[in-house]
């Protein structure tokens, strides 16, 4: 395929959904053989043109594993830096999810694996680990666990 075949292939991927620069520029590189130079002239026109934008791509990513499948903000941050979206605009991205609703998201889980595991003796130890594991803060995670077990 052609560099400019390859262009329009990404812009109609792009502008049906969001994609970040590193995503895009490894289709590129596969698509292109490996040709580096290539690759990452097409990246260049997709950002110019604003089909890619790493913001974008961010707050759509934050807001999506915050409402859907429940993450907290510490994954979504190391979830986008592996990325190679930068601390700053992940950080900027966190300001799409409201943390009331966060909060309330943390609880439910909770809540629901307290069910499977409030006969064991060490079901507060594991609710630590649970809300740890899901990207929530310590501090909340420990509050809403020792009100779980009393």
């Amino acid at each position: 395929m052609t560099e400019e075949q390859i262009l329009g292939r990404l812009q109609r991927q792009c502008s049906r959904r969001e994609y970040c620069t590193s995503d895009v520029l490894s289709k590129a590189l596969k698509a292109l053989e490996g040709d580096r130079e290539a690759a990452e002239r097409v990246v260049a026109s997709l950002l110019k043109e604003k089909y890619v934008d790493d913001a974008r791509y961010a707050a759509a990513f934050a807001r999506e594993k915050a409402h859907l499948t429940g993450w907290g903000p510490v994954k979504i941050i190391y979830a986008l830096s592996a990325k190679g979206i930068s601390r700053d605009v992940a950080s900027g991205a966190l300001g799409e999810i409201d943390g009331d609703d966060a909060l309330k998201k943390l609880s439910k889980l909770l809540e629901a694996k307290y069910r499977t595991v409030k006969d064991q003796p060490d079901a507060r130890l594991r609710l630590l680990k649970y809300g740890l594991s899901r990207g929530y803060d310590y501090d909340d995670v420990d509050k809403i666990c020792r009100s779980l077990v009393k």
